[in-house]
Formats: C-alpha cells, structure tokens, sequence
C-alpha cells in the first residue's frame, strides 16, 4: 500500500509541475517499465488523464472509422487553375509559376525565396555551388559553440557539393529543369532520403530498417533538380512536442536560441527560419509540421490525407500522419506542394477509389474573393496566452475587415474526447508498426528516457480502446461537416503558448511536461485525426519577441481556399516579420 501511494504521488507531481526532467524522468521510467509497478502506473495514469472515462469506457453507437479518407466533392472555389494530375512534377511546378502573384511588399529583412534563388541562378549573378558551399560553411558553423543549434541528424557535404554541381552545369547549358533547380531544400529524418540513412530521431531503427532509396515525395522534388541537404533533427519516434532529441542535439529556436523549436519537426522548422533553406519536408502526425512553423514563425502546411503519398516515410502513424511543407512564405509552399503532390502508388491499400482533382490557388486574385466565412470557437481564442488571444483576435479582425471577410462563432463540442481518441490512435499505431523491431532489443539503452515513457504508455492500449478511438473519430468528422457546412474554414492559434525554455536536464533525458504539451497540441488535432488541410501562417510576436501563428484548418481537398485565405493572412503581416537572432545569407555577395 505504501508503495501504491508512493505511485500516486509521482502521478499527482506529474499532473501539478511545469515539467519534469532529468533525475526525475529516470524515476519516473522506472517504475513504468517495473513488472511490480508498471501495470498499476498506468492504470491510474490512463484514469487520471480521464482516458478510461472518456475512451475505455465510453458508449459509442457510431460505426468506426478507420482512415479518414473523404469522398471528393466539386467544391466550387473560387479562383482556381485545375491543374492535370498526371503532369510530371516539374510541369506542376511550371503550372504553379502562373497563380503565384506579382513581387509585392517584403518584409522588414528579406527573406530568399524559391524565385530569388531561381532568378539569380539564371542571371549568373551566383551559382548551386556557391550557393551550396555557403551552405556547408554555415551549417558548420552553426554546430558550433556558441550557436550549437543541430539543426541536422545527418548532412553529406560531399553529396551536397555533387548535386549542385550538376544543378550548376545545367544552369550553363540554360538548362534549369525548374525553379527548383539548385534550391537547398531539407527533409526530415522520418523520410527515406538517399544517401542517408532514416533514423526517426533514434539511435537504432535505422539499424533494423534500411533506407533503401528515396521516398516518393523527396523522388519528385530530386525530379525537379532540388538540391536535398540533409536529414534534419526531430524529437525522438516524432513523440513529443518540443523537438528535444537527447541523441542529437536540441534543436534551438533561431528566434532566440534558449527557446525550444517545438516537434516533431524541430530541424525543418528551424533550417527555414534560419535562412538555410526556403523550404523543408516535415511530417505531421500531430502537428508535428504546423507546431514548429508556428514557434519559429514560418509557414506550415499539411494536405489532406491522401493528397502527397505516404511511400518510404516510416508508417509511425499511418491513419493520422502527412507529409507537409515549411516554407518561408505561401507562395514557396505552393511550389513545393506542386512538385510533390499526386495519385498515390495504387499498391497503397488507402488509395481512394476515385483520384481528387487538383486545383492550384490563383494568389494573384486574392483580393476577388468573396463571401469567405470563417468558423471562430471562442474558447480556444481564450484557452491561451494573453498575447497570442490578443495577437491573433486582431489578426482575425483584420483579416475580415480587409477582405469583407465574415467570422461565424461555432462551438465544437467533445474536444477533449477527440483530443484522447487521436492520443490513442497514434500510440497504438506507432507501437505496432515498430513492434517487430522493439522485440528484437535486448535493452532499452539506445532509447530516450522520454521516448520510453511515450513508448510504455502507447504500448497500454487495447484493440477495444483503439476501436472506441475509431467510432469517436467518426463523430467528430460528422460534427465538423456541419461546422463546414456554414463556413469555409475553421480559425484558431496555432498553439496555445509561445516558444518556452530549454532546460539544461532536460537535454540528455528530454522532459515530460504535459502542461506546455497539451498548450501546444491543443488546436492541431483535428488536422491530423479527421484528415482535414491545414495551415498556419505568422502574424505577430508575444512581449519577448517570439513568433505567434494563426491556423487555418480546411473542409477535405479544399487546399486552393485554404491557401487563398492564408496568402491574404499573409500578405497583413509580412511587412512586420522580424529577423531572426540566427539568420544565414546564401544569397548575397
């Protein structure tokens, strides 16, 4: 007994502190993996994190969902190019080129874009290989005291230098394949990149699971003469949110370098807002892509399940997991979407019967769109920091002012249901697609102690929990086709709280801070457990100066709307976008 309140204890400590670290990680995972203590730790863990109440034991009439693939609808955008979906990707790239906008205003520093590299390539003003070097020396020096920012798991310096020479060669020739000809763009470490080996932030999967070449979306960006720079560093199995990875490194924030990233996508997140590339690969399985963008003050953007296939990214989470973009600006991630999206291998068992059409955004006519309605639920607005409320109520505001734009209050009920049911499905998902590897470990030493904690507790869940998830994920996509039935987007913060501060025991063991977690998952579940599209875009900065984003999440396959309106957020807010602490010019002489 004495023992049993000891466990309640470290439970009620978890639930009350702003985090737990070092010392007290290890605790922690001790006696979760004990085979005495284990089992009743997570019983009261699940009980007092209302699972059991809210999933275990819920009474559900719905039929399960399984993978939230939505039937295509002709949803009648306005100022859209339909586009061919059996282009090449370099020809969809070329399609994209026509709805991008004119040179409008910058911001206050100039941040390259994918066209600024392009332009200065072509007029032999610099080369890929100038471009490139620069590149290695900052990267170098970035590892270094006293930046130490690991932006990357793994970056080839001599496979670097190979591919911009021959994106040099072919700008000589006159040659570019397109604007994405000698552009460095990074790819997370969860997506099989040649040369490099996929580690998913660990120090052994890539041990059990060979990269055995590109994954689709990276083949499609080679295919238009990108240069892919690295695998950028992400927290370990994508399985947590502030991107502290214990075996690599943590990613620092470039806003102000004390400050976490945010995950999984740390490293993507933070190459872009550094000036290292204009665009980088993340995948987002829980705002994995959408968190970071926000916290370092980037654009984050994630398709509907099923526009960008999931072949050669780990299957870490399959049903709630999109391969999504970080870019500089909208226009940048257009052009990445437009090279990698596309009809799934028709060997991928969730292809959808009939393949969506696919439009692209006219950015130009933003201004003549009309009669957009976005969906406001109050009570994220005030389930958040005082200034991102106020930074992004005006944000709001002004956005509808500008464009005559109409915001329609919604409630969206069972919230923390939903939030619950996705938590389940992407546990349950994970440990059994990397339940033939874990059983083949002797030990558990090349695992984080973070990791392992997220691990035992995804490794808790029934097939009846997971089932009771699947039926909860049916509700909420019922719930939310009548929210979008009277409004074309739903409006939120990107994350409830603003970059915080790495704590120095917190980067070998990582930490388990719930609080600040549920702060910054809080708004991004739906994108991921109900398929939908969603972006965020950066429109102001909290009284210590770090980035604030607002969230556009989409009715299914209405990425050309949801782009629409985050350019015009976009287009509001760029003249006040700050530089960052950390920021490289590969650009200037």
């Amino acid at each position: 007994m004495l023992v049993l309140k000891a466990i309640i204890s470290i439970l009620k400590l978890t639930s009350k502190r702003l985090g737990w670290r070092g010392f007290l990680v290890k605790v922690f995972v001790w006696f979760l993996e004990s085979r005495i203590f284990g089992g009743i730790l997570l019983f009261f863990l699940k009980r007092n994190n209302l699972i059991h109440k809210l999933v275990t034991h819920a009474e559900l009439e719905d039929a399960p969902v399984y993978v939230p693939l939505h039937p295509y609808e002709d949803l009648k955008e306005q100022e859209v190019k339909h586009i061919d979906s059996e282009l090449s990707p370099h020809e969809k790239v070329q399609q994209a080129l026509d709805c991008l906008p004119l040179p409008s205003q910058q911001s206050s520093f100039h941040s390259w874009k994918i066209l600024d590299y392009s332009k200065a390539y072509s007029s032999g003003e610099i080369t890929p290989l100038m471009v490139a070097e620069r590149f290695i020396a900052a990267v170098r020096e970035s590892s270094k005291p006293p930046f130490q920012m690991s932006f990357f798991i793994n970056c080839n310096e001599e496979d670097i230098l190979k591919q911009a020479k021959e994106s040099t060669l072919r700008y000589e020739r006159g040659e570019p394949i397109s604007v994405l000809d000698g552009v460095p763009v990074a790819i997370k470490d969860e997506i099989d990149c040649s040369p490099y080996p996929t580690t998913g932030g660990t120090k052994w999967l890539h041990k059990v699971r060979p990269c055995k070449g590109d994954a689709c979306c990276v083949m499609r960006l080679r295919s238009c003469g990108a240069i892919l720079v690295g695998k950028t560093n992400m927290h370990e199995l994508g399985a947590g949110t502030s991107g502290i990875n214990p075996h690599y490194g943590v990613t620092r924030n470039p806003h102000d370098p004390s400050k976490i990233t945010g995950g999984s996508s740390s490293g993507s997140a933070a190459v872009v807002a550094a000036g290292l590339c204009p665009a980088a690969l993340g995948v987002d399985g829980g705002g994995s892509v959408r968190m970071p963008a926000a916290l370092c003050g980037v654009v984050g953007f994630k398709p509907t399940f099923g526009r960008v296939p999931l072949s050669g990214v780990l299957p870490l989470n399959w049903t709630v997991g999109m391969v999504g973009i970080l870019a500089n600006t909208l226009e940048d991630a257009l052009i990445v979407y437009a090279a990698i999206n596309g009809p799934l291998p028709s060997h991928q068992p969730t292809s959808p019967l009939e393949v969506p059409k696919l439009y692209f955004p006219m950015l130009q006519s933003t201004k003549s769109i009309s009669a957009i309605k976005l969906a406001k639920y109050a009570e994220w607005f005030n389930d958040s920091s005082d200034d991102i409320r106020v930074c992004c109520s005006r944000a709001l505001d002004l956005l509808c002012s500008r464009f005559a734009w109409k915001s329609v209050d919604v409630t969206i009920p069972d919230i923390e249901v939903m939030r619950l049911a996705h938590y389940v499905t992407i546990g349950s998902e994970c440990t059994t697609s990397l339940s033939s590897y874990l059983k083949d470990m002797n030990n558990n030493s090349e695992q984080g102690w973070d990791a392992r904690v997220a691990l035992g507790v995804y490794g808790s869940f029934s097939s009846q929990e997971y089932i009771k998830a699947q039926k909860i994920r049916n509700r909420q996509m019922q719930i939310h086709s009548k929210i979008f039935a009277k409004a074309d987007v739903i409006v939120a913060p990107t994350t409830g709280v603003t970059a915080y501060e790495i704590k120095d025991d917190a980067m070998n063991t990582g930490e388990l801070d719930y609080i600040n977690g549920a702060a910054l998952v809080r708004y991004q579940i739906a994108g991921n457990f109900l398929g939908l599209p969603a972006v965020t875009v950066p429109v102001g900065y909290d009284k210590a100066g770090l980035p604030i984003g607002l969230q556009f999440i989409g009715k299914p396959w209405s990425e050309p709307t949801l782009m629409h309106i985050a350019f015009a957020m976009q287009s509001l807010c760029i003249s006040d976008y700050r530089k960052p602490k950390v920021c490289y010019d590969l650009l200037s002489n």
